[in-house]
């Protein structure tokens, strides 16, 4: 296939590295520098340090070359980013199938991917490539498993089978609901379990709260249309695991530094890269509430983030909660 991966960040700098040795591939990224920096030294620096771009990854500013008899299109942008490469790519006539690589709500609006997809490209065959995936370890080869998701279920088992290969295995599913919401709520109780190791509640803590976690992610995942099956699948339980418990995880530092005290501003600019689930908590908290789902760690979170509350004090409230059936 000749893909155009659009966004030179970890993610969509570690996928082309992994998909050069079947496809052609052109990685787009719209920071001329850096365009430059990776042209000359064939390494993603700032992203990726460590990892060589193979010689048949194209890397360009240039979008226009970059979409030129693409088969298919990888969005590999933030969620804040998506909305701007839609339009650009509607701009563009671009009418090759288009996949987003990207976990979470757009901010403001609480829209899932696919939701913005539908308003900018409602023709559009699209889907979400999610699950249990650090970009490094991608990047370098080592085994990893992740959902293709489509509403046109032929295309995410084509598309499946294409990326499928090597050390990556891609499985295919028609749930893109249940697959959006799960990659976008995980990263959340991905903060609060980084808040509970933060806090050295112990390993019994960490697991009730990926367990209770899962179980806020289910409800609300079913009642915006997924499945339920979907969220004990790679881009649920699978994702959940890995974020909450990888030292790779971005979500994970945010929650073990605001345990520390530590103020938000100066924790993002420290990670350096975009945590999407500080920006998720407070969608999900907003969906929760309108559509009357008991989501107590979102909320929690939300305290944490917001600062009115400290993370111990946030700790304590959830332990002080009534009992109930599970």
């Amino acid at each position: 296939m000749n893909i155009a991966v659009l966004g030179a960040g970890a993610w969509g700098t570690a996928i082309s590295v992994h998909l050069a040795a079947r496809h052609d591939i052109r990685l787009w990224a719209r920071n001329g520098a850096q365009v430059a920096a990776m042209q000359a030294s064939r390494y993603n620096s700032r992203y990726l340090p460590g990892i060589s771009l193979p010689p048949s990854v194209a890397v360009g500013i240039d979008l226009d070359a970059a979409l030129r008899d693409a088969t298919l299109v990888l969005a590999a942008m933030t969620t804040a980013g998506l909305r701007d490469i839609l339009r650009r790519l509607k701009s563009a006539g671009c009418t090759a199938p288009v996949v987003w690589l990207c976990k979470g709500f757009e901010r403001e609006h609480a829209l899932l991917p696919h939701q913005v997809c539908a308003a900018e490209l409602p023709k559009a065959t699209s889907g979400v490539l999610s699950g249990p995936s650090f970009a490094e370890e991608v990047a370098r080869g080592q085994p990893t498993a992740l959902t293709l998701a489509s509403a046109d279920a032929a295309f995410a088992a084509v598309t499946a089978r294409e990326l499928h290969g090597g050390s990556l295995r891609v499985y295919s599913s028609s749930d893109v609901v249940g697959v959006e919401v799960a990659g976008a709520v995980k990263n959340v109780m991905a903060i609060a379990t980084g808040i509970c190791d933060g806090l050295k509640l112990g390993l019994n803590a960490r697991a009730a709260v990926m367990t209770r976690g899962l179980a806020e992610i289910t409800r609300l995942g079913v009642a915006m249309g997924g499945r339920a099956e979907t969220f004990m699948g790679l881009a649920g339980v699978g994702d959940l695991i890995l974020t909450c418990t990888g030292d790779l995880s971005r979500n994970r530092r945010v929650g073990l530094r605001l345990a520390e005290g530590k103020a938000l501003a100066e924790i993002l600019d420290e990670l350096g890269h975009v945590a999407e689930g500080v920006y998720s908590a407070r969608e999900v908290a907003r969906i929760a509430t309108a559509r009357g789902i008991d989501m107590p760690i979102t909320a929690a979170v939300c305290r944490v983030l917001d600062a009115p509350q400290s993370a111990a004090q946030v700790a304590r409230g959830l332990l002080e909660r009534d009992p109930k059936s599970e």
